[in-house]
C-alpha cells in the first residue's frame, strides 16, 4: 500500500495498492478531478497538480501497470489520464473545468467522464448496512375509550392542541405569527428567527469522504459511539470485492485504520466522522469488508482525569496472595471456558425488559384483565447469576472475602455526617460488608482532612466548602436570625420562579432553619 502526498500539501491524495492484487483506488480517481480545479489549487501556493508531483506520478504508473496487465489496454488507460490531466479533448470544455470543483466526483465522472471509458470504470460503489443498532423501547401512544363499541374503524387516537397565552394577560391568545423561539444563553434568551435557524443550519451533501489513515493504536475502545455499520462491496462486482479485499488485508497488515466523513442522507443536518476498522474473513464464502464505529467530537469527549493506581502507596496496593484470589474469581466466572459453550451470546441473548414487555403485551391481548406475571425463569438466567455457577465457586468466593474483608469505620461515619450537618444514628457498632479493606493510615487522613474546619470557600472544592460552611453553627459570628430570614427570602424566591427543586436540593444536604435549641442563648429567631 502507498500512501503519495497532494502536491507536498497538507491534505493526502490515496493511492491504494495490495502486493498480492491489482491497484485499488477506491474513490480516489472520483475525488482525484477536485485537485485540479483551480480553485483547490490558488488555495494554497505551494500545491501543484498531482500530474505534476514526481512521487504521485511514480505510483499511479504502478497502479495502471497492476490493473491493466495487458499492454495495449494499459496504454489507452494511461492516454486517457493524460488527456484528463491536462484538460485536453473534451475536458477542456467549460463545464467540465467548473464542474470537478462544484459538482459531486461521482456525478462529475458520470457525466463527463464517458471519454475516459477505462478510468472511469476504476470508481465502484460500496453498500453500508446496520450491522448493530439499538433497539429502542416502543412509544406508548395515547389511547382513547370514549369511541362507541360499536364503530369498527374508530382510530382511538387523541390529538392534542397547543395555545400559547400572553404572559401579562392571561386570557389573549398569542397567534403563530407573533411567536418566536428563544434560546438560553446565560441570564438572557437569545431569540432567533425561523428564517435564521434555517440559514445557520449546515446542509451538506449525502456523501461518505475518506479523509486519511492513522494506526489502530491512536483510536481508543471507548471511543466507539452509537450503532456499528458494515461497508461491503457491492455484490456480484469482482473488481468492487477484489479492491475492497486488498485495502482491507493491506490495511490490516499495516495496522492502520480509515477516518471518514459521513453524511447518509441529502440535507441531513448533522456530519459524522467515524473510523473504518477492516474485518478481513477466514471463510473462502465470505468476502472481507469494513466495520465503521462513530468518533466523538470535541464536546462529545468527557474527560476524567484520575490518577494512576501505581502511584498510590503500596500498603493501598493489593499483595500476591489477594491478586491470586482475584484472578481466581475472574477464572471462575469466566462465561466462555475452554471446552465448554459459551454463555450470554449476544446473538442469543434477548433483552429482558423488552422481552418481558411483549410477553406481557400478548398476554394482555387475549385477556384483557390479566395481572402481570413474575420473571419468567428463561429471564431469570439472563439477569440473575447461575445458582450452580456460584455453588461450584462458593470456596473461590469465600476466599475472596477472606483476602479482602472490609469493616465500616464509625469515626469515618460519624464525622462525615457531621460534615453534612446531619445527627449520627445507629449504635456505632461494626458490621462487615463485601469489598476492598480500608488501609489504617488512609482513614486517619481522610478522618483528620474532613475534621478541618472550612474558614472560606476555596477554588478546589467551592461546593463543598459551602456545604461546610452552612452546616457550622458554631462560629462567634454566627447569626441565627439572620440566616433564617435569609433562608425564608431564598424559598419565597425558589417558589415564585418555579425552582423548587433548590429547595429540595438544600433540604437534602441538611441545611434547615435553626432551632431555638441550637441557639439558646441568642435573643430572638
Amino acid at each position: 500500500m502507498c500512501e503519495a502526498h497532494e502536491a507536498r500539501a497538507s491534505s493526502k491524495w490515496l493511492c491504494l495498492t495490495y502486493v498480492e492484487a491489482p491497484c485499488v483506488r477506491l474513490s480516489a480517481l472520483r475525488r482525484e478531478a477536485q485537485y485540479y480545479s483551480n480553485q483547490w489549487l490558488h488555495e494554497d501556493p505551494k500545491r501543484v497538480p498531482p500530474h505534476r508531483d514526481e512521487e504521485i506520478m511514480l505510483e499511479r504508473n504502478k497502479c495502471l501497470k497492476r490493473y491493466f496487465e495487458d499492454l495495449e489496454e494499459r496504454n489507452k488507460a494511461m492516454i486517457e489520464c493524460g488527456k484528463f490531466s491536462t484538460k485536453m479533448r473534451q475536458f477542456s470544455d467549460v463545464d467540465s473545468i467548473q464542474g470537478r470543483w462544484t459538482m459531486d466526483p461521482y456525478i462529475w465522472w458520470a457525466m463527463h467522464g464517458t471519454v475516459a471509458p477505462r478510468i472511469q470504470n476504476l470508481a465502484f460503489m460500496v453498500w453500508v448496512y446496520k450491522k448493530t443498532a439499538e433497539e429502542k423501547f416502543p412509544t406508548l401512544k395515547k389511547y382513547s375509550d370514549k369511541a362507541p363499541p360499536t364503530d369498527k374503524f374508530a382510530t382511538h387516537e387523541i390529538k392534542v392542541d397547543y395555545e400559547y397565552k400572553s404572559v401579562e394577560d392571561s386570557n389573549r391568545i398569542v397567534p403563530p405569527e407573533q411567536r418566536i423561539k428563544g434560546y438560553q444563553y446565560g441570564p438572557q434568551v437569545v431569540p432567533i428567527s425561523p428564517a435564521e435557524w434555517d440559514a445557520m443550519k449546515f446542509k451538506p451533501e449525502k456523501s461518505v469522504k475518506l479523509l486519511g489513515f492513522t494506526n489502530a493504536s491512536n483510536i481508543m475502545r471507548h471511543y466507539y459511539m452509537k450503532d456499528v455499520s458494515i461497508f461491503i462491496a457491492e455484490p456480484g462486482n469482482t473488481k468492487a470485492i477484489l479492491a475492497v479485499s486488498a485495502l482491507a488485508r493491506a490495511m490490516k497488515e499495516m495496522q492502520k485504520v480509515a477516518i471518514l466523513r459521513c453524511v447518509w442522507r441529502q440535507g441531513q443536518g448533522n456530519v459524522v466522522v467515524g473510523v473504518l476498522t477492516p474485518n478481513v474473513s477466514d471463510k473462502d464464502s465470505t468476502p472481507d469488508s469494513f466495520y465503521f464505529n462513530v468518533l466523538p467530537f470535541a464536546e462529545d469527549v468527557r474527560e476524567f482525569q484520575f490518577s494512576s493506581f501505581s502511584s498510590f502507596p503500596l500498603s493501598w496496593q493489593p499483595n500476591e496472595q489477594q491478586q491470586e484470589a482475584a484472578d481466581n474469581l475472574v477464572k471462575m466466572l469466566d462465561l466462555a471456558p475452554t471446552g465448554k459453550e459459551e454463555a450470554l451470546k449476544p446473538e442469543f441473548t434477548p433483552n429482558p425488559v423488552l422481552e418481558r414487555f411483549y410477553r406481557h403485551l400478548e398476554l394482555k391481548s387475549k385477556h384483557p384483565d390479566a395481572p402481570v406475571p413474575p420473571l419468567d425463569e428463561t429471564l431469570k438466567k439472563i439477569t440473575q447469576p447461575d445458582p450452580e455457577q456460584l455453588s461450584q465457586c462458593k470456596s473461590v468466593i469465600e476466599e475472596f472475602r477472606r483476602h479482602f474483608e472490609l469493616r465500616e469505620n464509625p469515626k469515618l461515619k460519624k464525622s462525615t455526617k457531621r460534615l453534612l450537618g446531619e445527627k449520627p444514628s445507629g449504635s456505632g457498632e461494626e458490621r462487615e460488608v463485601l469489598g476492598i479493606a480500608y488501609d489504617v493510615e488512609a482513614v486517619n487522613s481522610i478522618e483528620n482532612t474532613s475534621a478541618v474546619k472550612v474558614e472560606k470557600v476555596g477554588d478546589s472544592t467551592p461546593v463543598q466548602d459551602f456545604e461546610a460552611m452552612m452546616s457550622r453553627r458554631d462560629s462567634p459570628e454566627w447569626e441565627p436570625k439572620q440566616f433564617n430570614d435569609f433562608l425564608r427570602h431564598l424559598c419565597k424566591f425558589c417558589q415564585e420562579k418555579d425552582l423548587n427543586t433548590f429547595c429540595d436540593f438544600l433540604a437534602s444536604k441538611g441545611v434547615t432553619l435553626v432551632t431555638k435549641t441550637e441557639a439558646v442563648d441568642r435573643a430572638s429567631l
